[in-house]
């Protein structure tokens, strides 16, 4: 499975069947789909997909022109391009080339009962929500993210959606409010959004194991995959990577530390408990 996986690394811009990978490697069609997406976490067709994305976000960022990338990763068409590849971007892909240069994203923090709290969203929803020890900790999080997009600050009462969007998180952090549903404006593998989509159908005070949301999600024996996607999660709390845990019952890993975790976890529970 390995060499078949480096072997659509090494032709990720040329069109690979079933048929075709399964003739070179000298196994049926379904024994290569089942064996390649229990062993690598993802199918022949999402993985080939991810290693495309990964050669025109190269491609992007060498600064050449977008139609050029199209054609350098493989796609073949400008028809349909935007549509496969603005989600897993982020953003559209002139934007992605240049850093996100031309793209507004809007930024503000809360100091919560969790720590610092920072919000940011482009246009099209919540795109970053992280803990932090320091304002100044999260603000460089976002240059970081967003190194050439156009950074907008927005304080309290300041009328940016953003503004009310972080007080509706925060409430459900301090004061047991609802877990708001916003927009989100999520980058990440096809593997990595189904977790998320997953993760976000999880009722507040329920858990899941890393092996249960693998099965549930068609991937058995993807549980590393799952832990790894729920470490690239950028969207603290809105998508609930905290309650995915070990099999054991321990809680494994979490990208803004165990302590905050456990209090989300031992919070909801609480709440569930007294509804």
């Amino acid at each position: 499975m390995a060499q078949i996986a480096r072997y659509i690394s090494e032709h990720a811009k040329e069109p690979l069947t079933l048929h075709r990978l399964a003739s070179g490697a000298g196994m049926s069609v379904s024994h290569l789909q089942r064996s390649f997406t229990k062993v690598i976490g993802v199918s022949p067709r999402q993985y080939h997909a991810a290693r495309r994305m990964a050669e025109f976000k190269s491609q992007l960022r060498s600064g050449g022109r977008v139609l050029d990338a199209v054609f350098a990763a493989g796609y073949g068409s400008t028809s349909r391009v935007y549509e496969q590849v603005s989600g897993a971007l982020g953003m559209t892909p002139t934007a992605y080339r240049s850093g996100g240069a031309a793209e507004v994203v809007t930024w503000t923090t809360r100091t919560t009962s969790l720590g610092e709290l920072l919000m940011a969203a482009t246009e099209r929803g919540v795109c970053l929500v992280e803990f932090g020890d320091a304002p100044e900790m999260l603000e460089a999080r976002v240059k970081e993210e967003y190194p050439e997009a156009e950074l907008e600050p927005a304080g309290e009462d300041s009328g940016e959606p953003v503004d009310a969007w972080i007080m509706a998180l925060e409430e459900y952090l301090d004061r047991g409010g609802p877990l708001p549903d916003l927009p989100l404006d999520l980058r990440g593998t096809a593997f990595q959004i189904k977790v998320w989509q997953f993760l976000r159908q999880i009722k507040p005070g329920e858990v899941v194991s890393y092996s249960q949301l693998a099965k549930a999600i068609g991937h058995p024996g993807a549980a590393r995959a799952v832990g790894s996607a729920c470490g690239a999660n950028r969207v603290a709390v809105l998508i609930p990577c905290h309650r995915a845990i070990r099999g054991d019952g321990s809680y494994g890993g979490y990208r803004w530390g165990l302590d905050r975790k456990d209090r989300l976890l031992q919070d909801e529970a609480l709440r569930a408990a007294s509804e």
